[in-house]
């Protein structure tokens, strides 16, 4: 088995059925999975921020830094390997409010949201989520059958 770490606004699409994609800490940060299940491609992107308009230099540099660059990236490199919308399945993690008890900034849900919005733009959403609340998450994609498993503090669950 290889471990493959997903930095912040960083992404992995892999194809190796030895591949476990991993990615730590998601606060306000959104983790999205997409698994193409015929062919099993996994893909597992760690987006920080929704939209690139606020720092263009930096969404040059880190384009998965944000929702709107990142994502459609990580699409196109899947379908470039072969996945195809009837045969993929999408699962979100994170977006939690984290330093933020007023919801003064929103990062958490504005993440998601905008991670809908590029979903949606590509006719894909989410068949699950675990996403909100104040609790930061760890998250881990088996290349081999898709599962993902969503862990924080010391409890683990399936998503």
């Amino acid at each position: 088995m290889s471990l493959l770490t997903v930095g912040i606004g960083e992404w992995i699409v892999s194809r190796d059925p030895a591949d476990e994609i991993k990615t730590f800490a998601l606060g306000s940060c959104v983790a999205v999975m997409i698994y193409d299940t015929r062919l099993k491609i996994g893909g597992m992107i760690h987006v920080a921020l929704p939209e690139s308009s606020i720092n263009e230099d930096l969404a040059r540099a880190e384009p998965g830094r944000f929702a709107d660059r990142g994502l459609p990236i990580m699409i196109e490199e899947m379908k470039a390997l072969g996945a195809t919308r009837q045969h993929v399945w999408v699962k979100l993690a994170g977006g939690a409010s984290i330093m933020d008890a007023e919801g003064l900034f929103d990062i958490g849900k504005r993440n998601v949201l905008a991670v809908k919005r590029i979903l949606w733009r590509s006719t894909l959403g989410p068949l699950a989520e675990d996403v909100g609340g104040e609790c930061s998450r760890t998250v881990t994609m088996s290349v081999a059958d898709g599962g993902v498993t969503v862990s924080s503090g010391n409890r683990s669950w399936k998503l």
